[in-house]
């Protein structure tokens, strides 16, 4: 098994990056039901106004190989387009467990 960690920090207003956060973790907790190889997904959006980071993701997916999978669906894809516009950095950690 293999946890896929991502961090956002995304730009705009603090309400900006609400909205921003908000539709992503809605379109992240659909995949799911649409790509085989992700067995789950947890997406929190920071309430934290002290931190800088915005929306934090754990996708759980069988094997390393599995990442990129998940990473190239079309619907994922879809998914990451919604703070394409305001993504200012991205951190990420993939590890077997």
């Amino acid at each position: 098994m293999v946890k896929h960690i991502v961090s956002f920090k995304l730009k705009g207003t603090p309400q900006e990056r609400l909205d921003y956060a908000t539709r992503f973790k809605e379109a992240l907790e659909a995949l799911p039901q649409q790509i085989d190889v992700l067995e789950s997904i947890e997406v929190g959006i920071n309430s934290n106004p002290a931190e800088d980071w915005d929306v934090v993701l754990t996708a759980v997916v069988p094997a390393m190989s599995d990442v990129s999978v998940y990473a190239r669906h079309p619907a994922h894809v879809a998914a990451a387009g919604i703070i394409a516009p305001v993504k200012e950095a991205r951190a990420c950690v993939d590890y077997e467990c």
